[in-house]
């Protein structure tokens, strides 16, 4: 299981009022995030976020790493994130975090991994309240037998996905 690296369970969650929101587009719709001075606090597919003032340190690394990343340039990102998780889903992103670039698992298999076998629907839960897509590659879980599943940023953005990492899955 790999260390959590950077989602902070309820008990050690920082509030911030210094969220800077940035917007860039892609070939399937705009991506917004949001960072302050220390951590990148979210990302929306298929939403536009209005500016609230300069980027960010963190906030324009981001947007350069996203960029290169949908222009096929980047596998791995390397930004300090944080947002709000139970224990249970922490680990579950924690686990999806250190999927590889063009790799998937299965919700079972991620399960088994965190020591919760039988748990698939809750992974799949937990991958549903992921709030940095993209960061923590929850499109990169699957369903048994290689089947889509299903994706918060819903099944468009996970198909897009997917194919910018070449990863092959059954409808």
């Amino acid at each position: 299981m790999n260390t959590p690296r950077s989602i902070r369970n309820r008990e050690s969650y920082r509030e911030t009022d210094d969220l800077r929101y940035g917007t860039i587009d892609t070939r399937l719709g705009p991506v917004s995030f949001a960072a302050d001075k220390q951590d990148v606090r979210g990302i929306w597919l298929g939403q536009s976020r209005e500016a609230n003032g300069a980027l960010t340190p963190v906030g324009r690394d981001l947007k350069k790493q996203l960029r290169e990343y949908f222009r096929g340039r980047r596998e791995t990102f390397d930004l300090p994130i944080a947002f709000d998780a139970p224990t249970f889903t922490a680990r579950a992103l924690s686990e999806v975090e250190g999927i590889p670039y063009g790799e998937t698992r299965a919700y079972g298999e991620v399960a088994r991994f965190i020591g919760s076998p039988g748990g698939a629907r809750a992974i799949g839960q937990a991958m549903g309240s992921n709030q940095v897509p993209i960061l923590i590659p929850c499109h990169r879980v699957l369903a048994a037998g290689h089947r889509l599943g299903g994706f918060g940023g819903g099944l468009d953005w996970k198909r897009f996905l997917l194919e910018l990492e070449s990863i092959d899955w059954v409808e």
